[in-house]
């Protein structure tokens, strides 16, 4: 019998994929690509929301990794550039199936996105307009709103373990409402609770601290197109540049594109682009998928490839050449420490986050007896969180329709 199909112990150690039969390597394999093709395909609300249903199919329902790994790997995507929803997955994906894991895992989370985005771009190249799903959005977002609350709870159980992580957790909330930037606030907090935690150790040696480094502070200049027509390669080193240096929300990414396609290249005009990341927001999977958007309309099909590569690939390099680092990080008392602050002030900045997103999604009565309902069905029944989106889209339609 396959060691996934046996029911995993609660606290126990995952048993490593190098360790398991070929059938049972192809079997954890597959069970990656279903999981990641699903969510890629119903995770809808950003980053908060893919984090949240993560956590409640790999942590809750299938007991993959404890909550303290999955907030570990969490807080490790917050220093690198990239999305960190999309970066956890294939963080996830490398624990289970190692490079092959790795690959399969981010490649289905992104590729429903990928293609629906791309074909949205089609439709909109055509008619140059939005097609009208925001009644399907109504629905999903008090929904979305629940799953998110869920995981912030379970997840700060573990994150806020003392006092110092406490005080970071609250610090970062207050950071994320006066807008201080969101990797000042986590490095600054992680750093605190690593000193406030290590405040008593003495003669430790400068080997036993693993600073994080991070390209933060990398710039790159863009490519100034040379003409009217961009080429696919030029998307691609776009993109890829692009991947490689940025951090934070869709509403970053809006800021850099701007700057960069329509104000230096111009490459799209302003409406274009505001078109382009509505449409990676108001679909499901990541808000970088803005990247085939933007590059079917600068160079077809072939644009649409080479955005969507470019803008992900160095999340994949990056996940895998982290990740390794992570058990050792633990083992340092002052990197440990300042994971647990890191940690915190994640769960604090994505606490802020949810409460910005649930005054946008709970907008009338309706929205929030969805989401009372979907509340019950969460904490009281463990309802998977797939059911609940597509319950929450039907409400949207039906309210629509009638």
């Amino acid at each position: 019998m396959s060691e996934d199909i046996r029911t995993p112990q609660e606290g126990s150690e995952p048993i490593a994929y190098s360790t398991l039969s070929h059938r049972e390597q192809r079997q954890r394999l597959i069970e990656l690509a279903t999981l990641f093709l699903r969510l890629g395909t119903i995770a809808f609300g950003g980053p908060p929301a893919h984090i949240a249903m993560i956590h409640q199919e790999v942590v809750d329902r299938r007991r993959w990794m404890s909550q303290e790994k999955l907030l570990d790997l969490l807080g490790i995507t917050q220093l690198i550039p990239g999305p960190n929803s999309t970066e956890l997955a294939i963080h996830i994906g490398y624990e289970r199936g190692g490079w092959r894991g790795l690959v399969i895992a981010g490649s289905c989370f992104i590729l429903p996105a990928m293609l629906l985005v791309w074909g949205l771009a089609g439709l909109y190249q055509q008619y140059q307009s939005l097609p009208q799903v925001g009644w399907l959005l109504y629905g999903i977002k008090p929904v979305i709103i629940v799953i998110v609350v869920q995981a912030v709870w379970s997840l700060g159980k573990k994150a806020i373990k003392d006092g110092p992580t406490l005080l970071a957790g609250v610090a970062a909330i207050a950071a994320y409402f006066i807008r201080t930037n969101e990797i000042l606030a986590l490095m600054l907090l992680g750093l605190a609770v690593m000193l406030v935690k290590n405040w008593q150790i003495r003669h430790s040696s400068l080997h036993s601290i693993l600073w994080p480094v991070s390209g933060m502070l990398a710039q790159a200049g863009s490519t100034a197109a040379t003409g009217t027509v961009v080429s696919w390669v030029s998307v691609f080193l776009f993109f890829l540049k692009i991947g490689s240096v940025l951090y934070g929300s869709g509403y970053v990414l809006l800021a850099f594109l701007q700057q960069e396609l329509v104000e230096r290249n111009q490459w799209l005009t302003s409406q274009q682009l505001l078109d382009a990341v509505a449409i990676g927001q108001m679909t499901p999977g990541p808000v970088f998928t803005t990247a085939t958007f933007i590059g079917y309309l600068l160079a077809g099909n072939g644009g649409a490839i080479a955005g969507t590569i470019g803008i992900f690939l160095p999340a994949f390099v990056l996940v895998g050449v982290v990740n390794p680092w992570v058990p050792r990080l633990r083992q340092s008392s002052w990197a440990s420490g300042f994971l647990d602050g890191l940690n915190a002030a994640s769960l604090g900045l994505m606490a802020g986050v949810t409460y910005t997103l649930g005054r946008a999604a709970l907008v009338d009565g309706l929205t929030l007896v969805v989401a009372i309902l979907s509340a019950i069905a969460v904490f009281r029944f463990k309802i998977s969180s797939v059911w609940l989106v597509l319950a929450g889209g039907a409400i949207g339609l039906a309210s629509h329709l009638l």
